[in-house]
């Protein structure tokens, strides 16, 4: 059981859960802070308002899980997958992603602010009313995702494609200097005109 993993990589010097895989497990309020998961898989687990932040998830794998209202805060992904998973209400600011891989899952409500992501990719995901504040978007690959009503307050949005994305509400500065190079398609572009003020007739 993952408590038992956890009390073991607790007591040793590297904090390390390795090589292994939870299936089923259930948490609620759990401190994983600084945990590092090396080459773990999780699925069908549910986290509760759990505690995962500084933690790094390095080649994880995390499949119809739930971990809404977790706290992933400063924590570090890299070759990570989160597959049909809910991380509704989660808090991900000041993470840093690479290579991570988002596919069919939702994140609405999720704090993403001040991340990092760099060569990541995102397909048929739910980022509705997500906070995405003075993140660097680095190489990332957008897919089916929904990203209504997100805040986007000071991320550079340049040569992103959201052009297969839903984009409608999102929220930017007073300037509207996050949209400079955006790809956008013919239908969105009203949902641009409609923050620059401009009525399409």
């Amino acid at each position: 059981m993952l408590t038992q993993q956890l009390a073991i990589a607790r007591s040793e010097d590297d904090g390390r859960i390795a090589d292994t895989s939870f299936c089923g497990d259930t948490l609620s309020s759990e401190d994983l802070s600084k945990i590092i998961f090396q080459n773990v898989q999780f699925s069908k687990c549910r986290f509760t308002r759990c505690d995962f932040s500084q933690s790094r998830f390095l080649s994880v794998t995390i499949k119809n899980c739930d971990f809404s209202n977790c706290n992933f805060s400063e924590s570090f992904w890299k070759q990570a997958t989160i597959d049909d998973s809910r991380g509704n209400g989660a808090d991900f600011s000041q993470s840093s992603c690479k290579e991570l891989t988002l596919r069919d899952s939702s994140f609405a409500y999720a704090n993403f602010s001040k991340s990092q992501w760099e060569n990541s990719t995102v397909s048929n995901c739910s980022f509705k009313e997500s906070f995405w504040s003075e993140v660097r978007l680095k190489k990332l690959t957008l897919a089916a995702a929904v990203f209504s009503g997100a805040d986007f307050f000071k991320t550079p949005l340049k040569d992103l494609d959201f052009s297969d994305c839903k984009i409608d509400g999102i929220t930017v500065s007073e300037t509207f200097k996050e949209l400079r190079g955006m790809q956008i398609n013919l239908l969105q572009s009203a949902d641009i005109a409609g923050l620059l003020g401009i009525k399409i007739i």
